[in-house]
């Protein structure tokens, strides 16, 4: 399985490595998760400054956090979706804030990229309709991160 993963760097502070694992990581949850070859989406790290715009903007909320996704396949009221013969599954965009994800992984006692990784799966599996606004859909949500991120390497 393979993703086309876009990633922009906005803050100019990750590594080639890290972002080597970032992509290795989300191309083998696609796989765990069975998502189709050339399915699409986007990776986009940025300040804290910048991801509390997008939080105000977007979720009316106005304050940093570490992890935002926009799933292109839930729709809106009066979106319809789009379709077509040759069109490539898009699952839409992730935005992670390097400073929230420095602060957590210095909180929770792990590493850098382990924090990232999290991040990185949290926001997929949200494209991919797993949520966590109830504690049923928590515990399967945050049970297929670990086991992804577990068997990927990145334990806590």
């Amino acid at each position: 399985m393979s993703l086309v993963i876009d990633f922009n760097d906005e803050t100019n502070e990750l590594t080639e490595q890290e972002l080597n694992t970032i992509e290795n990581l989300l191309h083998f949850a696609a796989k765990k998760e069975s998502i189709e070859d050339g399915s699409e989406l986007s990776v986009t790290f940025v300040t804290n400054d910048r991801i509390q715009e997008i939080n105000r903007e977007y979720r009316d909320k106005d304050k940093a956090t570490d992890v935002i996704s926009f799933a292109m396949e839930e729709l809106g009221e009066g979106e319809i979706p789009l379709s077509g013969v040759d069109m490539p599954r898009i699952l839409g965009d992730i935005i992670i804030s390097l400073a929230k994800a420095k602060e957590q992984a210095e909180d929770y006692g792990h590493s850098f990229i382990r924090e990232l990784g999290f991040l990185s799966v949290h926001g997929f599996l949200h494209l991919l309709g797993y949520d966590h606004e109830i504690e049923e859909d928590e515990q399967k949500m945050f049970g297929r991160q670990k086991d992804i991120l577990d068997e990927f390497g990145l334990k806590r």
